[in-house]
């Protein structure tokens, strides 16, 4: 498998070369990680769906809540089998995400590793301007500081992955008090529910945690990161825009039939 990507890897630096010359392997990462996304895409239609479906369940689940709310076990008996009865998973959304584990993985081993497949691995040496893909942030950090040439790129990585988590921790936050969970939130009968209110208040904020990551993988890890969160941004932003218009048909649908 290791093998495999980093061929991968290298046919699309070859051809991105003319373009890119010497920062042509982290272009190819870049369009990599793009061309995974497009194939998991369909997983991200299904769980936009899911989304749609247990926004419907809200209702019927308020009435669980209060009718059950000093019998916790119950109620959540009860909210599990309204979900099976609806044919919804409340976990639906976090395949997106667990799909691409494996592939992020093995981006980190391979640009982690001196060898692949036996032979020495010649991605290690390849280069987003000044800094290797193979590097850490603390490499940067020992040659030149953070504003060295190398410590310049993971600057420009970092401000990136903010500007993503800026913008989706702001599109979380306007969503939060449509949501499902908002739900559980605002009708906290329970210590556990008020624990998860509590959580999901600060939920979004997981999405700086981000830089983190990107500050002790290798760059190329990093890239990943990067594409792969701007693309999940950017993908729910497209896919739920239908919600507004869809309400607006049906509210002229409505207008008119009256």
């Amino acid at each position: 498998m290791y093998s495999l990507f980093a061929s991968l890897v290298e046919l699309l630096a070859r051809v991105l070369e003319p373009v890119f010359a010497l920062s042509a392997t982290a272009a190819a990462i870049v369009v990599f990680t793009m061309l995974v996304r497009i194939a998991f895409h369909p997983l991200a239609r299904a769980a936009v769906r899911g989304e749609k479906a247990r926004a419907a369940l809200a209702p019927q689940l308020a009435v669980l809540r209060k009718k059950y709310a000093k019998q916790p076990e119950r109620m959540q008996k009860e909210i599990l089998a309204l979900h099976a009865e609806a044919k919804v998973s409340p976990f639906s959304g976090m395949l997106p995400m667990l799909v691409q584990l494996p592939v992020f993985f093995v981006m980190y081993h391979v640009f982690s590793s001196a060898k692949v497949g036996g032979e020495v691995n010649e991605l290690l040496g390849h280069r987003l301007f000044a800094a290797p893909l193979g590097s850490r942030w603390s490499d940067a950090l020992g040659d030149g500081g953070v504003f060295g040439a190398q410590g310049v790129v993971y600057l420009g990585v970092f401000a990136l992955i903010a500007c993503v988590a800026t913008w989706s921790f702001r599109r979380a936050r306007r969503n939060a008090a449509s949501s499902e969970f908002a739900q559980l939130a605002s009708g906290a009968g329970t210590s556990g529910t008020a624990v998860g209110a509590g959580l999901f208040k600060w939920l979004p904020l997981l999405s700086f945690g981000t830089i983190v990551t990107a500050a002790v993988v290798p760059l190329a890890a990093g890239l990943y990161l990067v594409t792969t969160t701007a693309w999940t941004v950017a993908e729910r932003a497209w896919l739920q825009r239908e919600r507004p218009a869809k309400a607006e048909k049906a509210a002229l649908a409505g207008q008119g039939a009256g």
